[in-house]
């Protein structure tokens, strides 16, 4: 991901005048940069965010992208608001009739509104405001003051009203109990228990109640909850064989398979998190196929919705059977060894459930509506985490079975073999593609089941239909 190059932007206003009718005149609507160059700052936003999550994440792409097409839609025949398909009671502004507008310095004040609103809890104001004023500066220039006013004022109203509506949907201000105390996970075999080595410090589960959230698409919200496998220790239940297969599957692990496992890993607290990933995908989408300006609202709002419902309903399951994670099962089950050579993931466990896989569900839900919108063999390159520094990681050597004697207690000494990835573009012949190399990354990370990465493509697949299926046009 590339951060906002501000001498790439345009200053050619592209207005229109809305008919007696409310219908729009035809134009030529080119430009894209100005929604792309919002979709760079809020990823440059969300990856300097305290407190940064997958949760939170995920809905504040959802009421962007969706802000993003609303300041727009009237801006191209044929496309329909979808407000009132959200929520009946979602009323939102439209532009007066006869009354000139710039949907570029629309959406400009609506994005810079909800943003902030979103995000002004970090202080990084000053980033979201210059960018605000260079897009202003450059189309405004030219344009008669009431145009440019009643242009913004009726962006920042579709923000407004977006964002109070956001407010009910329980996942309001989530950043202030990323880790509520409160929470009483259940005990016993097969139950998660937050890891002693993993992403974060926190004993308690990250945003526990988020599955009782609103999702954007009331169908999504209606979606049966998927069941994982019934716990077993029996080696021939399908329990037993996917966690033993996450158990053989890292002893062959190669330099690609470590290399996929980091491109995918999406560390809040290091990058904009697997929302943040998802909607680049969206720009870099926008980009290769110089998308108009309506087309690439519709691409963020559609991506951003669907991974925002992803997580909702990923989260719902996972609380519900609060499933453990493979550390947990192979240690117990697998792979009982002693305190002196104990099992562990090449990738670092996440502080929540393991069923089903959130990579995997948002990721799919991104290719479903990626692939809706640019076609089933859309070969791209995935650039998103090249401004990434060179990683410098070591590798456990596998250590004597058994525990130690005093004659070969040395042998039980740790060694470490070293690596160093250096984050190179990856190339894709297509979305499905990279969201199924997204998901295996879990597997191969060590922290997710094969049942975890299909059950999530599956349900990110019926998620992101549900998104598609909205009346947009």
């Amino acid at each position: 991901m590339r951060l906002v190059v501000l001498t790439g932007i345009l200053g050619v206003c592209l207005s229109q005048s809305i008919s007696v009718q409310g219908q729009q005149k035809k134009t030529n609507i080119k430009s894209n940069e100005v929604a792309t160059a919002w979709a760079d700052m809020t990823l440059h936003v969300v990856k300097k965010a305290k407190k940064n999550s997958p949760t939170y994440g995920s809905r504040a792409i959802g009421y962007l992208g969706l802000t993003m097409y609303e300041t727009v839609v009237y801006a191209a025949p044929g496309h329909r608001s979808v407000a009132r398909k959200l929520s009946p009671g979602l009323s939102l502004p439209k532009p007066k009739r006869r009354k000139s507008i710039c949907w570029e310095l629309a959406l400009n004040a609506g994005q810079a509104y909800m943003l902030k609103a979103l995000y002004g809890y970090t202080g990084r104001i000053k980033p979201i405001d210059s960018l605000k004023q260079y897009i202003h500066d450059r189309y405004a220039t030219g344009l008669k003051p009431k145009d440019v006013e009643r242009s913004e004022k009726f962006g920042e109203a579709v923000a407004i009203a977006i964002f109070e509506w956001s407010k009910s949907d329980g996942g309001h201000e989530a950043y202030q109990r990323n880790f509520p105390y409160e929470y009483k996970r259940p005990r016993g075999e097969g139950y998660w228990i937050p890891p002693y080595h993993g992403q974060s410090s926190s004993k308690f589960p990250l945003h526990p109640n988020w599955g009782q959230n609103r999702t954007f698409s009331a169908q999504n919200g209606r979606l049966p909850v998927p069941k994982p496998f019934p716990y077993s220790k029996d080696t021939a239940s399908q329990y037993y064989k996917h966690y033993k297969e996450v158990f053989e599957r890292k002893k062959i692990l190669t330099d690609e398979d470590r290399t996929i496992v980091m491109w995918w890993s999406d560390d809040p607290s290091e990058t904009y998190a697997p929302p943040g990933h998802s909607y680049n995908l969206a720009t870099i989408a926008i980009r290769k196929t110089q998308a108009d300006l309506v087309k690439a609202a519709e691409t963020y709002a559609k991506v951003g919705m669907a991974v925002a419902d992803a997580f909702v309903n990923c989260w719902k399951t996972k609380f519900s059977f609060n499933v453990e994670r493979p550390t947990t099962y192979i240690r117990a089950s697998v792979d009982p060894q002693t305190q002196w050579n104990p099992w562990e993931p090449f990738f670092l466990e996440p502080p929540f459930p393991a069923f089903y896989s959130g990579h995997a569900v948002q990721s799919a839900a991104t290719a479903t509506v990626l692939t809706a919108m640019f076609g089933d063999n859309f070969a791209f390159v995935d650039d998103t985490h090249t401004s990434r520094p060179m990683l410098a990681y070591q590798v456990k050597n596998k250590l004597p079975d058994g525990a130690p004697t005093s004659e070969n207690y040395t042998e039980y000494m740790p060694t470490f073999t070293d690596h160093t990835l250096i984050y190179k573009a990856r190339p894709y012949k297509s979305f499905w593609e990279s969201a199924k190399e997204c998901a295996e990354s879990r597997l191969l990370g060590g922290i997710h089941t094969r049942q975890d990465n299909e059950v999530g493509l599956g349900e990110g697949t019926k998620i992101a239909n549900n998104i598609n299926a909205l009346r947009w046009h």
